[in-house]
């Protein structure tokens, strides 16, 4: 279902309208020229997402506890993550654990920043990996010298 775009002046001119189109759709994307866009939802919605977040959590969690279901995980991850074939194995298993981790705080604490920042940290350490040039260049050894204390920006 595709989610019903209105401006933010739309909204502030015809709320009557827009909360209309709200009651069918659940959300509805406001649009701002001086600001970041916003989305306005429905408390039933915002609370289905919720659970949402939550079981998936929870389920992963419950998984990631069993061989069966921990292996399932990982098989699984190369469709939803392709670039996860050019982490080792103990990197794939530390992945997995934020992974989780991340879902949990998203679902748990409202905080969806942190699986962002987990899966784009990791898509970019897979993107050095994919790359061997890169990847000498920024595993090789630094030389031993002492260049003084590094001081804070």
């Amino acid at each position: 279902m595709s989610t019903p775009t209105v401006s933010f002046s739309e909204l502030s001119k015809n709320s009557k309208r827009v909360a209309d189109t709200l009651d069918r759709a659940q959300r509805v994307h406001i649009t701002r020229r001086d600001g970041e866009d916003l989305y306005l939802t429905t408390a039933r919605h915002d609370q289905q997402r919720e659970e949402t977040a939550d079981i998936t959590a929870r389920l992963l969690g419950a998984l990631i506890g069993t061989d069966g279901g921990a292996r399932a995980i990982v098989r699984a991850l190369p469709t939803v993550f392709p670039w996860v074939r050019h982490l080792s194995a103990d990197e794939l298993r530390e992945f997995v654990a934020e992974l989780i981790d991340a879902t949990y705080d998203a679902a748990q604490l409202d905080v969806h920043a942190n699986l962002h920042r987990v899966v784009v940290e990791w898509r970019a350490t897979a993107r050095i990996l994919a790359d061997p040039d890169l990847t000498a260049r920024l595993t090789r050894r630094l030389p031993d010298e002492d260049h003084g204390e590094v001081i804070a920006p």
